[in-house]
């Protein structure tokens, strides 16, 4: 249950929770509604055989001064970890050339952990699917609730759903569409790669994977276990039975990387709104005169990174903050 003085968050993703973590630092009531059972969103991890996997994002990078603080006092305390700064390159078949970048940081305890460090004393409800929000003269509402404020959290086609018809243009100013992909996890006995990290331009027609990770570098147990995620092209056509997907998406993992070993197990996740597939300038939106109605996410920059989810977030926050106080 919530209140009229309450500003809800629906969705408990990084952005979502940026931006809880924003208002709640006013000193306003804020609640975190999250259809799943825990938070995360697309920085999701699965357990298998004991251990997480990040099926999601994949790594962070700082760039921005506010978020590099976060990630510092993640690394500080062992939430997070510098994993790499050089991944390769690969054609579907052959191995290119190592490329220097950034450092990218990773998470022992999977990419999720951050996401729940960040939500760390904020009122996060799980397993709680909001049906309709609403908009108008008297004020937001969820579920037929009054609220004082409230924030999408979410990639638009999500959003829009939510939203109820009272005002078609509501819902319709949100047309961004996303590309999906699969996630395949595959685990071995024995390492025979080389590298951390592949950006895959596969030249099979259609192409088959875009990215490869070695999970058990990354996550810094050495665990051999791959996460390869494949082309928009491959997932539109599997995201109902992404399993059958799973031979194909193997495959070609074991042809980039010159794998001989079979692996002793396998497994394959959908991710419908993988990317946003064109970039915007606005770091968020908000949809109503008032300004007590945003949406926020990675959809809302540039570059689709966790870093622009965390800062999209909070600049989310900080609008509706300067709204209500």
């Amino acid at each position: 249950m919530t209140t009229s003085d309450t500003v809800v968050v629906v969705g408990a993703g990084i952005s979502g929770v940026a931006c809880a973590r924003r208002v709640d630092s006013a000193g306003l009531p804020v609640v975190v509604l999250e259809r799943g059972q825990r938070a995360g969103g697309r920085m999701a991890s699965r357990t298998m055989y004991d251990r997480p996997v990040d099926l999601g994002a994949q790594y962070v990078t700082a760039s921005d001064p506010a978020f590099r603080a976060v990630v510092d006092d993640w690394s500080a305390r062992g939430v997070a970890r510098p994993w790499t700064d050089t991944f390769h390159t690969g054609d579907g078949r052959t191995l290119g050339r190592a490329k220097q970048g950034p450092t990218r940081f990773a998470a022992p305890g999977g990419m999720r952990a951050l996401v729940e460090d960040l939500a760390t004393g904020l009122d996060v409800r799980t397993g709680r699917t909001v049906a309709a929000v609403r908009a108008g003269a008297e004020g937001p509402g969820v579920d037929g609730e009054p609220v004082r404020a409230v924030a999408l959290a979410m990639p638009d086609a999500q959003a829009a759903r939510v939203l109820t018809r009272e005002d078609p243009a509501l819902a319709d100013s949100l047309d961004h569409t996303w590309s999906p992909t699969l996630a395949l996890a595959a685990g071995w006995r024995a390492r025979e790669w080389p590298v951390d990290g592949v950006f895959v331009d596969d030249a099979a027609d259609p192409p088959v994977l875009t990215w490869i990770a070695d999970d058990g570098r990354r996550r810094g147990d050495d665990a051999p276990v791959l996460v390869a995620h494949s082309s928009p092209e491959l997932a539109r056509t599997h995201l109902e039975r992404p399993e059958r997907a799973g031979p194909a998406l193997l495959a070609a993992l074991i042809r980039q990387l010159g794998i001989e070993a079979t692996p002793e197990w396998t497994y394959v996740r959908p991710w419908g709104f993988s990317k946003p597939t064109t970039p915007r300038d606005e770091s968020y939106r908000l949809l109503d005169p008032a300004g007590t109605l945003g949406v926020c996410g990675d959809g809302w920059s540039t570059t689709p990174k966790v870093e622009a989810a965390w800062r999209s977030g909070d600049a989310l926050g900080a609008a509706l903050v300067e709204r209500l106080t």
